[in-house]
């Protein structure tokens, strides 16, 4: 262990050895934050811990297997049990598992993704609300710990339109949860949700996990919710013990949830806490890092901290203004390719957006500049129709309740029962209270040809009789049952005798996957496969020898030796409008620049296509707050709050924002508390 530590700088070494009481490591871009963390994680485990009463929670997959792999390899081999070291939704995956029985619900749950999530929706909302503006409410509801019935409770005082709107987004979340409950289907927020709710209401089992897990580790704390925050507390309800560890800096995630005032007010939240602060950048150029400085310093709401580069000097941060986006595509492909040409390796390079919007450009200067490159966050594997496919039906096998899946999987491949077929069996099936499977197995031949018709009843029979003997062997590994599902189902064949070799390709990549899972898990089943797919990240699949075209939100937490960052107009980085947070955005272009390692070019349209339109761009106010370009375009700053905002006060509680006023330097917020209508000033409420 003293080996470990005596790798580690005085601060990350300070860090790694504080193991009591609550402490806060704050860890700049690239200043060696997971090796700190590993290192405290091992130190932990040196002094007698057991690795089973530790908790290290992480946001992505690839985070957390690293973070694994280091640990693992300074503990050693002679460890009995690995420390418990995963994400936040696989814990809570985990946690459900063995106790979502006290909600009543069976364990064989089914987690459903973002796309499954709008179809529910789509059949619930009809014409009243988008799917996809539901989907986005459900989510920041479930995240602020808000139930229908609260929902329901918010819109009180408001003008009878926005009332009415705000009604039937509550009884549309109603109508989805009684519909995952009824199907036994979970959700992403479920997975984190349905733990807490369950220890909320269950004190001796709070208790009881956190004594188990003594000491708790949060990576990238700076992302966590309301939900997630509540969630630790009731981990660490039993002791002070937490550390966590992020760089309010990079708090990037405000418009899905993430709450930067969680790490700010660490020290309020959790009494005597420590605070280590990590500055030393082991990953760029001290003249990427002044200018990811410069930049930064002009947030207001933030921690003084300010990085210090520990490499020898390198290229100067380069500035490109090109006419319009063709000409600028064009000039980072052949950069590329120059890069590429001198040595550098195609993955270590990326190009860097703040909209999506922009990547199309992109596309076609590199397609035509014949430079091989990636588009990350394009459609993910198992996002795509094949896949989810196949996945309805190991579903359905694990869980014949669920008529979301069997609706799919009955549609693929193609047995004559289309959209009108599928809801007159759904209407039989609710006719008899009955799942649409139950309905199938005791109708008989007769009254399923009357329900459906004579060609399709006889193909629902062979559907019926193939998911009866996939089910009967959902307790096998998974490896067998995916030759089995294939033998029964023929999925596969299907679309390679339709000649879509693509689709059937992706196939042969799915039972591959399921087939190492199941050889390096000890033959896990299809159950803990299903699971495992369900919490795939995109960052998961960067890699391989291209450039890579992604969001700078999909950047976050990745390096690479050459980064170009396109797009630095005002309006487009940042953003600029009624719901545009600029601190957030010059965070956003502050993980941007901290990206590079070797190079970082900064390029800027004097023109752009977009939404229909040439339009004339100004540069952005980022150039010349990093100190890049002279002069500073000033604009003021969209306030925090706007109406329709659920925020939360202190005494209050929880309100919703009917009216944003200016008052001097600050806002005044008119909320509606449950019906109380109070003006109270921006800083004193903390938006949900």
């Amino acid at each position: 262990m003293e080996r470990y530590l005596a790798e580690l700088n005085e601060a990350q070494k300070e860090a790694a050895t504080t193991i009591d009481g609550p402490v806060l490591i704050l860890a700049g871009a690239g200043t060696g934050k997971t090796k700190t963390i590993t290192t405290r994680l091992a130190y932990l485990l040196s002094l007698g811990v057991d690795p089973r009463s530790t908790l290290t929670l992480t946001f992505t997959n690839k985070a957390a297997q690293e973070m694994r792999f280091r640990a693992l390899g300074m503990i050693g081999v002679g460890a009995i049990y690995p420390p418990e070291l995963f994400t936040f939704h696989k814990f809570g995956l985990l946690f459900l598992r063995f106790h979502i029985e006290r909600l009543k619900r069976k364990s064989a749950f089914v987690i459903i993704d973002s796309d499954d999530k709008r179809r529910i929706l789509k059949q619930i909302c009809g014409e009243a609300i988008e799917p996809k503006v539901a989907a986005s409410s459900i989510s920041r509801y479930k995240n602020a710990i808000v139930s229908p019935e609260m929902a329901l409770t918010q819109n009180d005082g408001f003008d009878p339109i926005l009332k009415k709107r705000y009604e039937k987004l509550a009884e549309i979340y109603r109508r989805y949860d009684d519909y995952l409950e009824a199907n036994n289907l979970v959700d992403f927020d479920d997975l984190l949700l349905l733990p807490y709710l369950i220890m909320r209401d269950a004190a001796d089992l709070k208790e009881s996990i956190s004594k188990r897990y003594q000491f708790v580790m949060v990576d990238e704390y700076q992302d966590t919710n309301e939900l997630q925050f509540q969630l630790l507390r009731q981990l660490c309800s039993e002791h002070n013990n937490l550390c966590v560890v992020g760089d309010d800096d990079q708090s990037i995630y405000g418009w899905r949830g993430a709450n930067v005032r969680n790490i700010l007010g660490f020290c309020d939240h959790f009494e005597a806490a420590k605070v280590v602060k990590l500055e030393t950048n082991y990953r760029s150029t001290p003249e990427i890092i002044k200018a990811a400085n410069e930049l930064i310093g002009h947030n207001r709401v933030r921690y003084e901290k300010r990085l210090k580069g520990a490499l020898g000097s390198g290229e100067a941060v380069r500035l490109k203004a090109s006419n319009d986006e063709s000409e600028e595509a064009l000039f980072i492909a052949n950069e590329a390719k120059r890069r590429i040409n001198s040595g550098a390796s195609p993955k270590n390079i990326a190009v860097l957006f703040r909209i999506n919007a922009l990547s199309r450009a992109l596309e076609e200067g590199f397609a035509k500049a014949r430079v091989p490159f990636r588009l990350v966050d394009s459609v993910g594997f198992y996002e795509r129709a094949e896949i989810k496919d196949a996945i309805a039906y190991l579903r359905l096998a694990v869980n014949p309740d669920d008529d979301f899946s069997a609706r799919r999987a009955m549609s693929k491949p193609r047995r004559g029962v289309g959209d009108q077929t599928q809801k007159r069996l759904s209407q039989a099936a609710a006719d008899r209270q009955l799942t649409i499977m139950g309905l199938l197995e005791n109708v008989s031949d007769g009254e399923l040809e009357t329900i459906a018709g004579k060609k399709a009843a006889q193909s629902l029979r062979e559907f019926e009789s193939a998911m009866r003997e996939l089910s009967a062997g959902a307790h096998e590994s998974a490896a067998k049952l995916i030759d089995r599902f294939e033998s029964l189902i023929g999925l596969r064949r299907y679309y390679g005798e339709k000649e879509e070799i693509e689709r059937a390709l992706n196939l042969d990549e799915l039972y591959g996957l399921a087939r190492d899972f199941s050889a390096s898990n000890d033959g896990a089943g299809l159950v803990e496969f299903l699971s495992e797919s369900a919490l795939a990240s995109d960052q998961d699949a960067v890699g391989g020898e291209v450039v890579n075209l992604m969001t700078v939100h999909a950047a976050k937490g990745l390096e690479f030796d050459h980064v170009f960052v396109v797009g630095l107009e005002e309006g487009f980085f940042p953003l600029t409008g009624d719901t545009s947070d600029v601190e957030e955005e010059r965070r956003l272009g502050y993980v941007a620049f901290t990206r590079a390692k070797k190079s970082l070019t900064l390029c800027s349209a004097q023109s752009r296509f977009f939404h229909g339109k040439r339009e004339i761009m100004k540069k952005s106010r980022f150039l010349a707050e990093a100190g890049l370009t002279s002069g500073c375009l000033t604009l003021e700053g969209c306030p925090q709050f706007k109406k329709g905002d659920l925020v939360k006060h202190k005494l209050f509680g929880m309100g919703r924002v009917m009216d944003v006023a200016k008052s001097g330097k600050e806002h005044k917020l008119t909320i509606n508390f449950g019906g109380a209508r109070r003006d109270i000033l921006s800083n004193f409420v903390e938006r949900i």
